[in-house]
């Protein structure tokens, strides 16, 4: 998740200060992904270093507020008509794991069995956050691409355990 440009297009909505545009990116992502606010503050320094917010003064309760710059605007169109490519993404551990555990002497078959338990674990969190989950559409999407991914990792595993086994016979 790009911090970056979530704060962008939080602030492409009109001056905010730091702690608020924490709350707001928090409340977009359904809590999925907290923010720690010096990674806001931090976060805030480098896109006005860069040129793409601007300090805005200060709100009636004295907090520094940043706006959105020209350049900032165009960052945050260029972001969003651009793919994310899936090597844009994070190393996948899981997938690193069981090839590991596969190459190696290690009893896979635990491997798999204990992330399964796991992923079914979150799933079924997931599961019952959106049952729960009142909050808008941003939330609901965020839970979706995670049970999702939680479902396709139980897919996943449930092949690595069948070729696995077609390797130990």
């Amino acid at each position: 998740m790009s911090i970056r440009h979530g704060l962008l297009a939080l602030l492409s909505g009109g001056p905010r200060y730091g702690y608020q545009l924490r709350v707001e990116f928090e409340a977009s992502t359904g809590a999925t992904w907290p923010l720690n606010i010096g990674q806001v503050y931090t976060t805030l320094s480098r896109l006005e270093r860069d040129g793409l917010v601007a300090p805005g003064g200060a709100d009636e309760q004295g907090r520094a507020v940043y706006t959105i710059t020209e350049a900032g605007r165009e960052e945050l169109e260029r972001w969003f008509s651009t793919p994310v490519a899936q090597t844009d993404r994070p190393r996948d551990e899981l997938a690193i794991k069981i090839a590991m555990a596969v190459a190696g002497d290690v009893d896979v078959a635990e491997v798999i069995q204990t992330q399964r338990v796991a992923t079914m674990r979150a799933l079924q969190e997931l599961t019952r956050a959106k049952r729960a989950a009142t909050a808008g559409l941003a939330r609901r999407l965020v839970l979706d691409a995670q049970i999702f991914k939680a479902e396709a990792e139980q897919r996943w595993l449930d092949h690595c355990e069948a070729v696995s086994k077609e390797k130990t016979s």
